[in-house]
């Protein structure tokens, strides 16, 4: 059985990008599942001086090790004035001092979702414009506009966005 990773570029306690992540992981056809939350790789903000001095911290190379380990990810980005929050960004920064490829070319269902009618688009694009040049290997994506009118109990509750959800998971589906 296959090994996805699903987490959210987030460490709201009530992330939406967690909520869509999880529930996107949950379609995922023979895979075994293990959610990621980046409350629990607490980091110092990433800076040279910073990093001469104490050398990478555990926490980023224990994430590395669990993209490395894993098949797969469903990854969905917050969106913070138009690109990562600054959480994920710190992550990123510090899993590149480590490996520069550090997505591993694992196959990705990148998604992003906000309050908003947009969906998160903005760091979608920032995403795939740079994720490529690290390993990535995005295989499918989706952004979920208005998520509280077309998320509830746990889905999404949209006819058409979840017919798009499902067509970017069996993307992913093919990929592993």
């Amino acid at each position: 059985m296959k090994k996805i990773i699903a987490f959210a570029g987030s460490n709201s306690k009530a992330s939406i990008n967690k909520a869509l992540a999880v529930y996107a992981s949950s379609l995922v056809a023979n895979t075994e599942v293990s959610v990621l939350d980046l409350n629990d790789f607490e980091l110092p903000l990433y800076g040279i001086d910073y990093e001469t001095d104490n050398g990478i911290p555990d926490n980023a190379n224990k994430f590395l090790e669990i993209i490395k380990s894993a098949d797969g990810m469903v990854l969905s980005l917050a969106e913070h004035n138009g690109t990562y929050a600054t959480v994920f960004k710190n992550l990123f920064d510090w899993m590149s001092r480590i490996d520069g490829e550090l997505w591993s070319e694992k196959p990705m269902l990148l998604m992003a979702t906000s309050p908003g009618a947009r969906g998160g688009v903005d760091v979608l694009e920032t995403a795939k414009a740079r994720f490529p040049y690290m390993g990535g290997n995005i295989v499918s994506e989706f952004s979920c506009p208005s998520f509280f009118d077309n998320f509830k109990d746990g889905k999404v509750i949209d006819k058409e966005l979840n017919a798009i959800l499902n067509h970017a998971i069996l993307a992913l589906e093919k990929a592993l």
